[in-house]
């Protein structure tokens, strides 16, 4: 998808940049992370100041929104110190799924560890919540698509960034494209641009860009495994 062209003097739309945060240990292992509250790594910090650095060159960004997950704030304050020393403002909507009793284990394993968590996970239907207290997909959707529509509420006409998480920018891809083929990787840090306008029309600009990451050695370091949600 190309490159978004932001024009700051056109007032019917917010554009906001919604990026992943950087590599965690477990991403790297495959361990679920969901609400687990896990740091970068070393990897994951060189990757959230390469797209720092593309943001920083980019059209002006007003305002810095984040997850209040580490793996997610620490990335924002990378981004946000590369923007002009923005604040990052925290919202626990924009958190990963709950995932549940599914947390804290290595996804092959959790069919056999977490039998009944496992087949709530992976069943079809969005309604099912999972045991120990996770979220069904409904409930994510709503949670984050309603975040994600106070923020352009609140910012028509500048251009934002969201950090957030692979579960939760799914489904945003769902809000903005509900008949498109459903989305299985977010890569960490990728930088997909929304345009959100009055009437709450939402538009996909740019989707799944890692360019940035080109010519670190990322790339192959191990996503993690996004179906497990991290």
């Amino acid at each position: 998808m190309a490159e978004s062209s932001f024009d700051s003097g056109d007032r019917d739309y917010a554009e906001i940049v919604v990026v992943r945060h950087g590599e965690t240990s477990w991403n790297a292992e495959r361990k679920i992370q969901g609400h687990l509250d896990v740091e970068l790594n070393d990897a994951g910090r060189q990757q959230a100041v390469r797209v720092a650095e593309r943001l920083s060159k980019e059209p002006k960004i007003s305002y810095v929104y984040s997850s209040d997950l580490k793996r997610a704030f620490e990335t924002a304050q990378i981004i946000a110190s590369q923007c002009g020393n923005l604040e990052v403002l925290t919202d626990r909507d924009l958190r990963e799924r709950n995932l549940g009793d599914m947390q804290g284990l290595v996804y092959q394993e959790a069919s056999k560890l977490r039998p009944e968590a496992y087949k709530a996970f992976s069943s079809n239907r969005t309604d099912v919540d999972i045991p120990g207290g996770g979220e069904s997909l409904d409930k994510l959707y709503d949670r984050c698509t309603s975040a994600l529509q106070r923020i352009g509420d609140k910012h028509r006409g500048e251009r934002v960034v969201v950090v957030s998480h692979g579960g939760t920018i799914r489904s945003l891809y769902e809000r903005a494209c509900p008949s498109a083929r459903k989305v299985e990787k977010i890569l960490n840090t990728s930088v997909n641009v929304f345009r959100l306008y009055d009437g709450d029309k939402w538009t996909i600009q740019v989707w799944g860009d890692v360019s940035h990451l080109d010519q670190t050695g990322f790339l192959q370091s191990g996503f993690g495994g996004d179906r497990t949600s991290g």
